[in-house]
């Protein structure tokens, strides 16, 4: 049983990535191609990788890979481990300027992971802001990185 979500393959065909969704019953077939409507009539030959990784090919597991060990473009925090329903990533392009991750088409992750940098939820949220109404006072200062370890205390509360 696959997990339901879209994946990024390599097309046969064209050898750019592809997002596709597989049927979520019976035979693995492709539900869904962003080459589709102009080639919906391929041989799916590009379902042998998803075999092969069925989860290595998520967007989601691609994305989270991507922001493994990275810190934030803008305040230097580490991104951590992803909330995607509360506090999603997002990417600072190269003329600055953020976007969320609801807003990327998944075939063109590999050329953003090249070009862009990763952005906290915190800075993208305040750069969005300032793009709204330039005349908002904010200012996100750069944080110093949490403490490794918090002091023992041996007090009694």
């Amino acid at each position: 049983m696959f997990r339901m979500g879209r994946r990024l393959i390599t097309c046969p065909e064209t050898k750019e990535a592809a997002a596709v969704k597989v049927k979520p019953l019976g035979e693995l077939r492709l539900s869904a191609c962003s080459r589709w409507p102009e080639r919906a009539g391929c041989g799916q030959e590009c379902l042998a990788q998803i075999a092969s990784s069925p989860d290595g090919c998520l967007v989601q597991s691609i994305v989270t890979a991507w922001y493994a060990g990275k810190s934030c473009a803008s305040c230097g925090r580490a991104i951590g481990k992803i909330a995607w329903h509360e506090a999603p990533p997002a990417l600072r392009a190269p003329d600055g300027t953020s976007f969320e991750w609801k807003d990327v088409a998944p075939q063109d992750l590999p050329r953003l992971f090249r070009t862009h940098q990763p952005l906290c939820w915190q800075c993208n949220n305040a750069a969005e802001l300032a793009r709204i109404d330039p005349a908002l006072p904010i200012r996100r200062t750069h944080l110093a990185p949490p403490a490794a370890s918090l002091p023992v205390s041996r007090g009694v509360y």
